[in-house]
């Protein structure tokens, strides 16, 4: 995985949604923004990128994505069910039909026995249809961690994008 790769499957996402007519937005916490910034730096992406959601604290997640405060202190922020509400809170709260959402440990520091620093939960959403996926990326640095956190959200989006 390098960023040219993460380049080439933003622009096939830029492409897919454009052609199936979708508008794409994401939710983000340990990338930051980078899903969104891949994602933007493709010429023609206006045309499909509706918004994003940086989402680094819990008070973030709630007050913009409506994550349940319930669910933060039952499952914690790096889990199946805030990735799924975070992913939820992004569709419900733009005008788009496709969805990202990403939740994880990028370390070095932040692990637990249940998420070590490498652990992402990634959802997707295409029309209604949802989908999460954990990924262990081992404790690799935390550049390799978000870059393969990026490259893996969007390869995830981009197999449901062929099947919609």
């Amino acid at each position: 995985m390098r960023e040219k790769d993460i380049n080439l499957l933003a622009k096939e996402i830029v492409t897919k949604c454009s052609v199936l007519n979708k508008k794409l937005t994401v939710a983000e916490s340990c990338t930051g923004g980078m899903i969104a910034s891949y994602i933007t730096s493709v010429s023609g992406s206006s045309n499909i990128f509706d918004r994003g959601f940086v989402t680094y604290s819990n008070e973030a997640k709630i007050d913009l994505l409506n994550v349940k405060k319930e669910t933060l202190k039952n499952h914690g922020a790096v889990s199946f069910e805030t990735a799924i509400e975070m992913v939820e809170g992004a569709i419900n709260n733009s005008i788009a039909s496709v969805a990202i959402s990403i939740t994880g440990v990028a370390g070095p520091a932040g692990g637990t026995k249940v998420n070590p620093v490498g652990s992402v939960y990634i959802a997707v959403i295409v029309d209604n249809k949802k989908e999460v996926q954990k990924y262990s990326f081992k404790n690799r640095g935390r550049k390799f961690i978000r870059l393969a956190s990026v490259f893996e959200a969007l390869n995830l989006l981009g197999k449901k994008l062929d099947v919609s």
